[in-house]
């Protein structure tokens, strides 16, 4: 699976889960500030995550994740 794959995965499941506009879907978006996504909301997100792409997430992994490239890049670097 390639960058691009996982940038069509997590932004589908954004819009079509969370009824994220398309339009403010973008690498530099803020995930809290921009998305507007809360503690509970994450959690759905890293469930998803973990079952789409199998992969573990720990909440060391999270520690330099503010935008939706720093996803992109943690799920990349997790499947690899």
């Amino acid at each position: 699976m390639n960058i691009r794959d996982i940038v069509e995965n997590v932004n589908s499941f954004l819009i079509d889960d969370f009824e994220i506009d398309p339009n403010i879907i973008s690498p530099n978006a803020k995930i809290i500030d921009d998305l507007d996504i809360d503690s509970l909301d994450f959690v759905d997100i890293v469930v998803f995550i973990e079952e789409e792409f199998d992969i573990k997430l720990e909440i060391n992994d999270f520690k330099n994740v503010f935008t939706l490239q720093d996803f992109y890049d943690l799920i990349e670097k997790k499947i690899k």
